[in-house]
């Protein structure tokens, strides 16, 4: 399967339409349920950093003020990423402060975005709660030490996607958990799912292009939630 980028931001707040800004970047490249690659930086903005963040980072003004541009930051990971799709806990949180970070230094962001957050839901819906850190623990996956730093977390991110794509594939019988399925999963309501894993198992291979005609076509069957 190609390569996967799971990626996780810590910010200046919750919203870039709040003017919240990147604090740091770090992203993860995952082939075939191993980290092949890692990107990780903090960033200058220029935007303070308030003190109840920097007790849940650990990062601070000082630190962001050695760091370098955040223009320079965002397209190196750009160029890190490349054509690569995208995963986040959360998805909706980190594709905004992509998006708008790339936006600032004038580098498209045309990569699409899946969310372990939803895509767990489904998987695991029994979870006792869907956060990160404490899911991973749940599934006995090795816990980063440090949460709320970007590579630690977006690390127990992809460790959570590899653990997801090896029992697609192996309770479900699915030739692959490629990126494309990801995306139609987690459109799928909860009780519609088993079903439509079924048809996916028994589908046979073809073209990414193919792949995704055929389950844009299914997903009607799926009612939207979350």
């Amino acid at each position: 399967m190609p390569p996967i980028a799971v990626i996780d931001f810590e910010t200046t707040g919750m919203s870039p339409s709040q003017g919240a800004r990147a604090t740091e970047v770090a992203i993860v490249l995952l082939e075939g349920g191993k980290v092949v690659d890692r990107f990780q930086s903090l960033m200058k903005t220029g935007v303070w950093i308030p003190p109840f963040i920097t007790e849940l980072t650990g990062i601070t003004n000082a630190m962001v003020q050695e760091a370098p541009e955040a223009a320079s930051v965002m397209r190196d990971a750009a160029r890190f990423v490349g054509d690569a799709p995208m995963v986040a806990h959360n998805a909706s949180f980190d594709s905004k402060f992509w998006q708008a970070e790339l936006a600032l230094a004038d580098t498209p962001a045309p990569q699409p975005f899946a969310c372990t957050v939803l895509l767990s839901r489904r998987l695991y819906p029994q979870a006792p709660t869907h956060k990160l850190g404490p899911l991973v623990q749940h599934l006995g996956l090795p816990r980063a030490q440090r949460a709320h730093r970007a590579l630690a977390d977006a690390e127990m991110a992809a460790a959570l996607l590899a653990r997801m794509q090896h029992d697609l594939t192996t309770q479900w019988q699915l030739p692959a958990a490629d990126f494309v399925l990801l995306q139609g999963m987690q459109r799928c309501a909860l009780k519609a799912l088993p079903q439509w894993l079924q048809r996916q198992a028994k589908a046979k291979p073809r073209s990414t292009a193919a792949t995704a005609a055929a389950q844009a076509t299914q997903q009607q069957m799926c009612l939207l939630f979350d």
